[in-house]
């Protein structure tokens, strides 16, 4: 990887949202699905699903930080998902679905908690936020078919029905984040 390029790592729900959130970010080089923030080496995604690994499923984001800052990618983050909902994200129940960001260093670590207090500031959720905030320490790639999930099933119901309506809104509201903002209309 070029020194150019920073990692994010954030858990927000289901993998499949987040990461066709992300994907979509000027700036943003490769977003890969996966797990970390639990004990167990190595897990599969049906170890994951039963909530008993301590894993989030997480997303591991690669990007120019001279084209997009990681406090934007935070922002991007609070506003994509509700930090106020433990171990919840719509219809996904488990501590794999949990809110967390998963900094990699001092820097991160700062920015991601000066960032919560502003949202927290600003009232943008009527809730407390539960979003925890952790050390990195490993991330796992998840299983090829959970990879670019969203684009390669677009048709699928979950995409159709879950994962389509937060990137509109998404793709609305960081117009001018995107990479391609004029392939929406």
């Amino acid at each position: 990887m070029s020194d150019k390029f920073e990692t994010a790592t954030f858990a927000a729900g289901c993998f499949w949202c987040v990461e066709a959130v992300f994907q979509d970010v000027r700036g943003v080089d490769h977003v890969v699905s996966g797990y970390t923030g639990g004990k167990k080496p190595n897990p599969t995604y049906e170890e994951v699903s039963t909530g008993m690994t301590g894993h989030a499923e997480a997303l591991q984001i690669t990007f120019d930080p001279t084209v997009i800052t990681y406090e934007e990618l935070l922002e991007i983050f609070w506003h994509t998902h509700d930090p106020t909902t433990p171990n919840r994200q719509g219809a996904d129940v488990g501590t794999q679905y949990r809110s967390a960001i998963f900094y990699h260093n001092d820097a991160q670590q700062q920015a991601a908690l000066k960032s919560k207090r502003k949202i927290e500031d600003e009232k943008l959720w009527p809730l407390p936020i539960v979003t925890e905030l952790v050390p990195f320490a490993k991330f796992y790639e998840a299983e090829g078919y959970h990879q670019n999930y969203f684009k390669n099933n677009y048709n699928q119901m979950y995409c159709a029905l879950t994962i389509n309506p937060k990137v509109r809104k998404f793709r609305i509201a960081f117009r001018d984040k995107l990479k391609n903002p004029e392939a929406y209309p």
